[in-house]
């Protein structure tokens, strides 16, 4: 069942705290996730939530310090001895307590890690911070279990239990050579069936997919996105098994990036929480807001140049709303559509002209759509044919080519290794304001001034 928190809840437990109620404090968060007991931590001021934080047992507390806010967590950190960080972390898988390790300053690093107790924790620590953080080998996990090629199924089933305790979830059995080299995993199933005495040999399925420690932590997502899987084995270039990346692991990085990709396309160019400092929030905005104001101050020196003709024909102003909306509805679906085929990596074998002619051939089919419609308003309200042809050529022309234009933007942004998500906020938006308008009057100047 779902946890609902609610402001009595929170009223509540904040009395609690106050008054040094422990009972209703351990019993009200006693069967919860440590999700949830992240979120109501969450609620509260630092000095309340690190009180209620104090009622709770070594392995919860662990588990809540990882799910907790970034900022939350480094307020807790800060507040905490080595010693204290270090038991903690003692009581994480080697991930988590990497990631945890990666929020404290540089010069606390290696005194937490010297205060761990747990000798092969603290070799997987220091083991998991030589990988880049968006890599394979930042996401990976040294907690696995593997069986030997030539064990027997007697054996292998003692081993394995042992290695069960420091790991929390048995996704997959790996099984390794002599040389600790993956060639493959092992079902419970076929290991349950079968006799004391049968090689492990017999019994495994060649079939894996692995990942090199150095790939991207976007190529690791499409991966398991695409072959469904829970669980994905990291190796070295000598296919020796190094650690293993799980599903949980995998949706915190589409998480962050559906976030980072949000925030791009609203013209955000950090990562922000509206908890942040207004400084903070200022300064992620304002790039694109400057460029937004050029882009409105070009636009303005366009039509400055045709205002001599606005004047002797004013009705032609009056649309210049309907042209600059048009065209940046068109530019943002068609540059939306491919960065979404990007991220997703289905664009599959078409070639950049093929999706050009694509998409000429939907603004085209749209335009032609919209264009009649414009048609018949512009008769039914001025009566005035050549101001008609002149908006649905306008029209056309600004479908065209803002459909083409948020379409190829993406595609150059990304073959030069530049997020594609640029594209689809007010890049697009502010670009076809500019040409839109020029594209508009330079139409009018033909045919109608």
């Amino acid at each position: 069942m779902k946890f609902e928190l609610t402001k009595e809840f929170i009223s509540d437990l904040s009395d609690a705290a106050a008054s040094g109620n422990n009972t209703f404090i351990s019993n009200s968060l006693l069967d919860l996730h440590p999700a949830d007991i992240a979120e109501i931590l969450d609620e509260f001021d630092f000095e309340e939530a690190k009180i209620i934080y104090g009622y709770l047992d070594e392995e919860m507390a662990s588990d809540v310090l990882t799910e907790l806010d970034e900022d939350t967590r480094e307020e807790f950190l800060a507040s905490f001895s080595a010693k204290e960080i270090a038991e903690s972390l003692d009581n994480m898988d080697s991930d988590d307590a990497t990631d945890v390790i990666q929020d404290l300053p540089e010069h606390r690093k290696e005194r937490v890690i010297s205060e761990l107790e747990d000798e092969e924790q603290a070799s997987d620590i220091v083991d998991l911070l030589t990988y880049e953080e968006n890599t394979a080998g930042g996401l990976m996990a040294k907690e696995f279990i593997t069986v030997n090629e030539n064990w027997t199924v007697e054996h292998a089933i003692l081993e394995m239990r042992k290695q069960a305790e420091d790991v929390e979830q048995v996704y997959t059995i790996y099984v390794l050579s002599d040389k600790n080299v993956l060639i493959g995993t092992l079902s419970l199933k076929s290991i349950l069936f079968a006799e004391d005495k049968t090689l492990i040999n017999m019994l495994y399925s060649g079939e894996v997919r692995s990942v090199k420690a150095s790939v991207e932590s976007e190529e690791v997502v499409a991966i398991m996105d695409k072959y469904d899987l829970v669980a994905l084995p990291v190796v070295n270039d000598e296919d020796v098994l190094l650690g293993r990346i799980t599903i949980d692991d995998v949706v915190d990085v589409m998480r962050e990036e559906a976030e980072k990709d949000y925030q791009m396309a609203s013209g955000i160019s950090e990562k922000v929480e509206s908890s942040d400092s207004v400084w903070m929030l200022s300064r992620a905005r304002l790039p694109w807001l400057l460029i937004g104001l050029l882009g409105g101050l070009l636009g303005a020196q366009v039509i400055t140049g045709f205002e001599e003709k606005l004047g002797q024909f004013p009705v032609v102003a009056s649309f210049i709303p309907v042209i600059l909306a048009m065209g940046g509805n068109v530019g943002v679906q068609s540059s939306a559509i491919i960065v979404q085929a990007l991220a997703q990596n289905t664009l599959g074998l078409e070639t950049t002209g093929i999706k050009l002619l694509k998409e000429l051939v939907v603004a085209i089919i749209n335009g032609l759509i919209c264009s009649l419609l414009l048609v018949a308003y512009t008769l039914l309200m001025h009566q005035d044919i050549m101001l008609a042809v002149t908006m649905t050529l306008s029209l056309m022309s600004v479908f065209v080519y803002a459909g083409l234009f948020g379409t190829i933007v993406p595609l150059v942004l990304n073959k030069y290794k530049i997020d594609p998500a640029l594209a689809t906020g007010p890049f697009i938006t502010t670009a076809n304001d500019v040409f839109g308008l020029l594209l508009y009057f330079l139409i009018g100047w033909s045919l109608y001034f």
